[in-house]
């Protein structure tokens, strides 16, 4: 027996999965399907359910993925007439509208240090629509007093901890610890996981000097690529609250499918002379 669609979304944003349902809305004529057929996809290309099969399918099927990828659905429509037949690979003589909709799970944010950054983050990001997770080893700073909004909040060693984090492919990760010790252990933990996104504070000396030490220990530099640092949008930023907005624009960017690395190139050129 086939899952149930609604069940299959419910667990699917449960495990942080990114997907899309494609509904047929409208239907003139004779049409494959005459229910209100459905057919769930994901980011993987796997499918619950149907919206009438043949080539017809594998361009909603298409149509899924792109949405999940731009994040914006789509009004998809068919002519089924004997004069599509090559397209569509079917001979109803009606047509039909199919809408696609991305189901994206809400994004977790892991923010590493409770410091006076991360404090600012984790209430800027979660009125963005953010949940909000907060890791330190240190609970005279990582408690629910100083971070009332945070639905999970890690507490420990620093290698312990990280290890039992669910970081998944639609979390974002923002690196903001007291120390360039424990920065350089979580950029660790960050670049093996799946994270959509890694942010790290810090001068660009550190930051290159963290890509040698890691290079030296057989860490990809192709995987350097994934990490944005400095964090966050060059805005003059000096306050903790400053940076916390940079930093959540940048995360807005990337929720939005911004191209990143482009934009922080664009706003590092200086201004053209009048």
């Amino acid at each position: 027996m086939e899952p149930d669609i609604y069940e299959a979304i419910v667990e699917g944003r449960r495990r942080g999965e990114r997907m899309a349902l494609a509904a047929v809305i409208a239907r003139r004529g004779s049409t494959p399907r005459k229910d209100p057929a459905k057919m769930l996809v994901f980011e993987d290309g796997r499918q619950i359910g149907t919206v009438g099969g043949g080539c017809m399918e594998a361009e909603v099927s298409r149509a899924a993925l792109e949405a999940i990828r731009t994040q914006k659905p789509q009004l998809l429509r068919f002519d089924l007439t004997e004069d599509d037949l090559e397209e569509t690979g079917l001979i109803c003589g009606g047509t039909l509208e199919v809408y696609v909709e991305p189901i994206l799970p809400q994004p977790w944010l892991f923010i590493l240090g409770a410091g006076h950054v991360g404090r600012c983050l984790a209430r800027t990001a979660r009125d963005l629509g953010f949940r909000i997770a907060v890791v330190d080893d240190r609970i005279k700073y990582a408690n629910r007093e100083r971070f009332p909004e945070a639905e999970a909040l890690h507490v420990g060693d620093w290698e312990k901890v990280l290890e039992e984090l669910p970081v998944d492919s639609s979390s974002y990760v923002v690196i903001v610890t007291r120390g360039h010790q424990f920065d350089l252990v979580c950029l660790r933990f960050a670049l093996k996981s799946r994270a959509r996104y890694i942010g790290l504070i810090g001068s660009r000396r550190k930051i290159r000097l963290f890509f040698e030490k890691l290079k030296s220990e057989g860490v990809d530099p192709a995987e350097f690529a994934r990490v944005s640092a400095p964090v966050g949008l060059d805005i003059g930023s000096e306050t903790p609250e400053e940076i916390a907005v940079s930093i959540a624009a940048e995360l807005i960017a990337v929720r939005k499918n911004v191209d990143l690395r482009r934009l922080k190139e664009g706003a590092s050129r200086p201004d053209p002379a009048p």
